[in-house]
């Protein structure tokens, strides 16, 4: 690696608040930073496939107007200046938003969403919109418009998904932080696959609007970064109620976690998150719970009744494309279409008697957490898998996604408390292997504080992917 080259990745490494503290102190510039992650995506990006598209050209422009502000003593927080990407169903106001989908290959926003408002008022340079799963509906980010993208643990496995661009972007280097969406695991698992952290916030602490739909019900937007420290200054960043968003709620805002030994009791439930696990997922999750417990955690064994249901997430996400498949289906994967049409003759009996017991099961959650503060799971019950090992029938993937890619996730959704993955280990070829925390609702502190005292008793966060071609093996 070149002197430039080397240069360049560990300024691009740096974690957001060590980067914050350069830039306001005039030591690094914001034009530093985003040329650092400019030249990284242009060597790595095309392995990876973690971009669609690359606003190079705007982002020096907020980038030099960042440099100015903060001469002049107008530093705005931490994400000022700093190089942060959009998975590509969040609208960017004149950049194109298409889902990773042909149906909207051309399609450009004309306002910003709700949560890219609120990064441009932090100051953040906008890199560009990250490649995903088409219209988020899967958790491989395999079924795209623009092909797969690639692990930068090993380019032959699956990024995860459907946020697979915004892991896969921020565990290479390629930004500092990316925003990606939620429906049934989409941030968290891809970070676990990728080893960064992601965290889905509670429903209504983050605005859906100006995000391209799929089941509003269950959708969430949330960070994914490479620290928990990192992970909470973007949540503050981008939460706060939105009068126009009917899922929006008026909340307090102080998310930052305190670095202090946790006294929790944390909540195992054995019973469907721990079946059928890997035996390195297995292994590493027994070791971060005994790790836990020796920082002073009491580790609880519980139940979490779990809903498998899937009557409201497919009735709505046919009617988010409804009027787009009648018009023109084979504009869609044919992945997509399929799975979009299981929702299509979902009678509306059906679907309000669904959408009533997800009602009941989220007004009476807060109750489960009278005897415990945090639930403990692995984010997925095995590591990334191979892309050559994709299934080609759509049964044999909703198999794969109920059984492993989603099945430790999804239940968070349905509940709608938050729930953030951090990495805490590797399988014996160095994938990595996620640790899932839930917390009750508007808890997301709780469970950062958790995963901050984790994260800073391991070092399983300051590991680095490999650059290189498909199936090299990850650094050590």
């Amino acid at each position: 690696m070149g002197a430039r080259a080397a240069a360049a990745e560990e300024l691009a490494f740096l974690s957001i608040a060590a980067a914050a503290a350069l830039v306001k102190t005039a030591r690094v510039s914001p034009v530093e930073l985003t040329h650092a992650c400019l030249a990284r995506i242009e060597t790595h990006n095309p392995r990876l496939n973690a971009f669609i598209t690359v606003t190079a050209d705007s982002a020096l422009r907020e980038a030099r107007a960042a440099e100015g502000e903060i001469r002049r003593g107008a530093w705005r927080g931490p994400l000022h200046g700093l190089p942060i990407a959009l998975k590509d169903m969040i609208d960017t106001a004149g950049v194109r938003t298409t889902a990773a989908s042909a149906q909207f290959e051309e399609r450009i926003a004309q306002t910003d969403a709700a949560v890219v408002a609120r990064l441009r008022r932090a100051g953040a340079v906008l890199l560009g919109k990250l490649n995903m799963q088409e219209c988020a509906y899967g958790g491989s980010s395999v079924p795209s418009r623009f092909g797969p993208t690639r692990n930068p643990w090993d380019e032959a496995r699956i990024a995860g998904g459907s946020s697979g661009g915004s892991a896969a972007a921020v565990a290479a280097g390629l930004c500092f932080a990316a925003l990606g969406t939620d429906t049934g695991g989409s941030v968290r698992q891809p970070a676990a696959f990728c080893g960064i952290v992601g965290l889905k916030p509670t429903y209504g602490r983050v605005s859906n609007l100006g995000v391209l739909p799929l089941a509003p019900s269950l959708d969430h937007v949330g960070p994914l970064t490479r620290t928990v420290q990192d992970c909470a200054l973007v949540l503050e960043s981008i939460s706060g109620y939105e009068a126009r968003d009917i899922s929006s709620e008026d909340r307090p805002l102080d998310l930052r976690p305190r670095p202090e030994a946790p006294d929790l009791r944390i909540g195992v439930p054995r019973d469907f998150f721990f079946e059928g696990l890997d035996p390195a997922v297995q292994a590493a999750v027994s070791e971060a719970l005994e790790t836990l417990r020796r920082l002073g955690a009491r580790i609880v064994e519980t139940r979490l009744d779990v809903s498998t249901d899937r009557t409201v997430f497919r009735a709505e996400a046919f009617a988010s494309h409804a009027e787009h498949i009648a018009r023109a289906p084979e504009r869609y994967l044919p992945e997509t279409l399929a799975k979009l049409r299981l929702g299509e003759d979902i009678e509306a009996r059906a679907y309000i008697l669904a959408r009533r017991q997800l009602a009941e099961l989220r007004r009476g959650i807060g109750e489960r957490f009278a005897d415990i503060d945090v639930l403990v799971t692995p984010t997925a019950p095995v590591a990334a898998p191979r892309i050559s090992d994709y299934p080609q029938s759509i049964d044999e993937v909703l198999m794969l996604e109920a059984s492993s890619l989603l099945r430790n996730t999804r239940p968070f959704n349905a509940l709608a408390i938050p729930a953030i993955s951090v990495p805490c280990g590797r399988t014996d070829t160095g994938l990595p292997i996620g640790l899932q925390i839930a917390a009750a609702p508007w808890q997301e502190r709780q469970a950062l504080a958790l995963a901050l005292a984790y994260e800073s008793a391991t070092g399983w966060h300051r590991r680095r992917p490999a650059a290189g071609p498909p199936g090299r093996a990850p650094a050590a």
